[in-house]
């Protein structure tokens, strides 16, 4: 098999890779649910993913629909309560690694999900913040995956759902028993991860094929890039057979075959 692969590709292996075998993690739907998925399936036999619903250990045999997809309760070890997932397991910080998408991502990590233009009259207005606060507060860490474009990465997010650094990169400081917060941002173009002091969002490494100017154009800000700056490694053959094999699954039974 050739090692073509789209930029999709690129990111949903990259975002997979970041999770190590034994991590708990909170999975969101969709490009996270993809990456933790595949990690599972890869690298990770081990990882333990956790979704909304209250189902622990899931391991579905085909991608979600939502945190309510019976897939989810099926392949799982045990269901618990929401409230008792986000109060014991979340709270109690038995959760590695929270995995979340977005509609809008700023250079300090802030993640909005609620609506796009003003809050009063907004132009469009989105699913909401859902479990992603509450992760994005007591997971260990938090792991972001989206695709990069102007429309997703903006100087301001027009709403804080969920708190990365705040607007001014020092909304968690001093604030007791609080997860690290964001520690990498994954993209179809990039790899970012919030620089120790300023906690602005600064491009460690670059896609095969991808340049400066590409991560550029594609963002709201002047974006900065690490001074060693790397190329992400490409995707193996093995990890893209499992994970098209995967999404043809998905796509097999959500068609009704």
């Amino acid at each position: 098999m050739s090692n073509d692969y789209t930029s999709s590709e690129m990111m949903t292996v990259t975002a997979a890779r970041a999770l190590e075998n034994g991590m708990t993690c909170f999975v969101g739907i969709g490009l996270p649910s993809e990456a933790a998925n595949l990690a599972r399936l890869t690298h990770a036999p081990d990882v333990v993913l956790i979704y909304e619903s209250g189902t622990l250990q899931t391991k579905p045999e085909v991608l979600p629909l939502s945190i309510g997809d019976g897939e989810l309760a099926e392949t799982a070890l045990t269901t618990v309560a929401v409230p008792e997932m986000f109060r014991y397991w979340l709270q109690g910080g038995k959760v590695d690694v929270g995995f979340l998408g977005t509609a809008q991502i700023d250079r300090y990590c802030n993640l909005n999900t609620t609506l796009i233009g003003d809050y009063r009259e907004p132009k469009v207005r989105l699913p909401g913040g859902g479990g992603a606060p509450e992760i994005a507060t007591n997971a260990g860490e938090v792991f972001i995956t989206l695709k990069h474009s102007k429309r997703a990465f903006v100087d301001r997010v027009d709403f804080v759902t969920t708190l990365g650094f705040g607007r001014d990169g020092k909304g968690r400081d001093g604030v007791p028993n609080i997860g690290k917060g964001p520690t990498r941002v994954i993209t179809d173009l990039c790899v970012m991860k919030p620089d120790p002091e300023t906690k602005e969002l600064v491009v460690v490494s670059l896609h095969p094929g991808v340049s400066r100017e590409d991560v550029i154009e594609a963002t709201g800000w002047e974006i900065r890039f690490a001074e060693s700056l790397e190329s992400t490694p490409q995707p193996s053959a093995k990890e893209l057979e499992i994970l098209r094999d995967l999404k043809d699954r998905t796509d097999r039974k959500h068609a009704g075959q």
